[in-house]
């Protein structure tokens, strides 16, 4: 059985839509701007490979490095009522040099 090397392999155009699903909104998503890194919402089963080639399609950028977060789901209890928190997973991606992602322009 071949195995084929996940650093080469390209997700399908339906896949690449998958997987940036949201930027994240925040202050401290903001502060990190200036050091040219952008972090989006992704899939929980997405993998550093998947999340560059998907940047690089969609916004025409060139990724140097992706850093992924994952906040596992927890059992939490809000007045006296049993919930489940979701599971999540984050990327921060940091852009080459000269290159930008504008984020707000569709607001």
């Amino acid at each position: 059985m071949k195995k084929y090397n996940s650093r080469d392999f390209k997700p399908s155009k339906e896949r690449i839509f998958e997987l940036i699903r949201a930027p994240v909104v925040t202050e401290k998503a903001t502060l990190i701007s200036e050091f040219n890194q952008v972090v989006f919402w992704v899939p929980v089963d997405a993998n550093k490979f998947e999340i560059r080639a998907a940047v690089e399609d969609l916004f025409k950028v060139k990724v140097k490095a992706v850093n992924t977060l994952r906040k596992k789901g927890k059992v939490k209890r809000f007045r006296g009522f049993i919930g489940k928190q979701v599971e999540t997973k984050k990327a921060v991606v940091t852009l080459a040099e000269g290159q930008t992602i504008d984020i707000m322009s569709g607001i």
